[in-house]
């Protein structure tokens, strides 16, 4: 099948977070099986500068806010990326620094409707444009596959297009839906008809995210239990309504991680490759004192506990520092974090180390080396997400030997199989899950895992357990495959 997809992030040319991953490991799963898998994202400043080559295939008009912009469609090269990849170039748009999404102090771009509703109508002029480009060049989609609410209007404008592809739309966090008012609606001149509770219309706003779900052939979310917890008011955003209308339409197929990126056998990052094998205890130890030898913590063997995230509530971050000072009284833990993102919990953390300067240590900011370290040097990691749509992190973990301690939630309840009597005896435990998202509950789980620890055989069965798993993107590509062939045979039959 030739399959486009259509995404404001993918890595290695631009990330933010988790979508970044995902739009580059689940088209390399696809082309694997043989099917023909292109990427086509904005070309933002930092994407052109990732890449290693630059060609422009042409260019088209497209319509704007008021006016209308010049587009170059160009295909970016990089090493290790096989997947051809599209970058829309419009550079009123997307030449600028910072994220894909705000400016370089956090400031969300004002005009982010106009730039994703261009980038949306631009991929959909690219599906017809492709496919009239000279021999050689030429390529048609039978599945469009958008994701997130910037995509949203994509399988909209496809909707008015004869003999379109079919359209999946996936949903990565429910509680980012893209909304603006009807003055944006109004000056990107959307069609009239559109403006509908039925359509994009949501609370007398333009609601980007359920035009993706009103108008698509199908949409998933990324795990089955964030698929049922969203069709509840409780986890809705208020959309809930919309996605229990869809019935059959819509399901949640987990999320897989980059086994080759993530992988403790070959990871480059880390100081000690591993398996799970006689040697598993002795290796995790050496990363273990590696990071703490990079960090600039006492290298000492005690029990080393890690977080990766975004430092919001959505992810803990207020329970994890309303337990570190009870945990540092109580036991001898060591702590590492690694995020960004309010002020107020990265002071709260920065206060916390200079309390603690030889027990935890906080890295505001991003660095891949250093998530890897800490996937291979931690004990444990720490993932109390309040919601978590599937979640990648604890998955790392996993395939690292370093067990999870996560809220029952979202993709947190798919994977992670908590530690009891039972799931030791039958050896299906592989973490340890909350019993409420409270700091209290949190606490009492990161005990039971160093109750755990002290049992070096047990807590190496459960390591193995976990590292044991089929965590790659295999069987979920192919049930994305599934899905792009009963919808593409749909459109062939109705056309």
């Amino acid at each position: 099948m030739n399959i486009l997809f259509a995404a404001s992030e993918a890595f290695p040319f631009v990330k933010t977070g988790g979508l970044g991953d995902v739009m580059h490991a689940l088209p390399a799963a696809l082309a694997q099986s043989g099917d023909d898998v292109r990427i086509v994202i904005p070309a933002y400043r930092d994407a052109i500068e990732a890449s290693d080559s630059v060609t422009e295939l042409g260019g088209l008009d497209v319509q704007g806010a008021g006016n209308r912009h010049h587009m170059r469609i160009l295909e970016a090269k990089k090493k290790g990326v096989d997947t051809v990849t599209y970058l829309v170039d419009i550079p009123a748009l997307y030449d600028r620094p910072g994220s894909p999404y705000s400016d370089e102090n956090g400031i969300v771009w004002p005009d982010n409707a106009e730039r994703f509703i261009v980038f949306s109508r631009a991929v959909a002029l690219m599906t017809r444009w492709l496919s009239g480009l000279k021999s050689g060049h030429s390529w048609s989609p039978d599945v469009v596959h958008c994701n997130d609410w910037q995509t949203g209007l994509v399988p909209a404008f496809l909707s008015r297009m004869d003999n379109a592809p079919a359209t999946v739309f996936t949903i990565h966090n429910l509680s980012y839906d893209g909304f603006f008012s009807y003055e944006d609606f109004k000056w990107m001149a959307l069609p009239q008809e559109w403006w509908s509770p039925d359509y994009v219309e949501f609370h007398g706003g333009l609601s980007l995210l359920k035009a993706g779900m009103v108008f698509s052939d199908a949409v998933t979310t990324v795990s089955p239990n964030y698929a049922k917890e969203v069709c509840t008011s409780e986890h809705g955003s208020g959309l809930d309504g919309v996605l229990r209308n869809l019935g059959s339409r819509f399901s949640g197929i987990l999320n897989g991680i980059d086994t080759e990126i993530w992988n403790p056998e070959t990871d480059p990052y880390i100081k000690q490759n591993y398996h799970f094998d006689k040697q598993l205890a002795a290796h995790k130890r050496t990363n273990k004192l590696d990071l703490l030898k990079t960090v600039g913590l006492p290298k000492r063997d005690v029990p080393l506990l890690g977080f990766i995230g975004r430092l919001v509530e959505q992810k803990g971050i207020d329970l994890i520092t309303e337990v570190l000072p009870k945990l540092f009284e109580t036991t001898n833990v060591c702590v590492v974090i690694l995020g960004s993102g309010h002020t107020h919990y990265e002071d709260d953390l920065m206060e916390l180390v200079k309390l603690w300067p030889d027990r935890l240590y906080v890295y505001v900011g991003y660095s891949e080396e250093l998530a890897h370290k800490i996937e291979a040097g931690c004990d444990l990691f720490l993932m109390p997400s309040m919601f978590e749509p599937c979640g990648l992190n604890q998955m790392y973990s996993l395939h690292y030997g370093t067990l999870p301690v996560v809220n029952n939630t979202g993709g947190l309840a798919d994977t992670v199989v908590n530690v009891t009597l039972p799931t030791l005896k039958d050896q299906t435990a592989t973490g340890f899950v909350m019993l409420k998202d409270d700091a209290n509950s949190l606490y009492a789980s990161i005990i039971s895992a160093l109750e755990l620890y002290e049992n070096k055989a047990l807590w190496e069965r459960v390591q193995k357990t976990g590292m044991s798993e089929e965590l790659g993107w295999e069987t979920s590509a192919q049930a994305y495959r599934k899905l792009y062939t009963a919808h593409s045979s749909k459109r062939r039959i109705s056309a």
